[in-house]
């Protein structure tokens, strides 16, 4: 079974993001052993220098590279990433049990992104869309996309 893991910065404020996440790790549970992390977001003042911005994902990136184990396929989810359907995205995931590899890492970043280092660290860079959402619901967009993957390469009726 697939070891999937979301390292994420920061804690789901909001009650019904938490619920559709748990509903989403329940579903997955059947497919793949899921860890959802939640890591520390640094503080930042209201309107942070470029400076203390890059210092704030140097430490935010440097929590993140230390829990992603050494022979994980790393998925950082960042605008410049690439867009995959869902039936691509089915079809990596299906991949990287075959290339050997057991563990796959998905990084969602805080508000100001994602380390550079972080991105480097990937094995594909993945962009749920141009458009720009809180990272909260990214979390709960990737889940769903995570489990239609799981269906659609069991053949399921989920996928439409």
């Amino acid at each position: 079974m697939l070891n999937v893991t979301i390292l994420c910065i920061g804690k789901l404020k909001e009650q019904y993001l938490t619920a559709a996440c748990a509903e989403y790790a329940k579903r997955l549970s059947a497919f793949c052993r899921l860890t959802v992390t939640e890591l520390p977001e640094s503080r930042l003042p209201d309107n942070p220098s470029d400076k203390l911005i890059e210092q704030c994902l140097k430490q935010e990136g440097e929590a993140i590279l230390s829990r992603i184990p050494r022979d994980a396929f790393v998925i950082p989810m960042c605008i410049e990433g690439k867009m995959l359907t869902s039936p691509q995205l089915a079809d990596k995931l299906a991949q990287v049990p075959v290339s050997g590899k057991s563990q796959v890492v998905f990084v969602i970043g805080g508000s100001y992104g994602l380390w550079e280092a972080v991105k480097a660290r990937g094995d594909l860079r993945l962009s749920m869309s141009p458009m720009t959402f809180p990272h909260q619901l990214a979390r709960v967009m990737l889940l769903e996309q995570i489990y239609r993957s799981f269906m659609i390469n069991a053949g399921a009726r989920y996928h439409k």
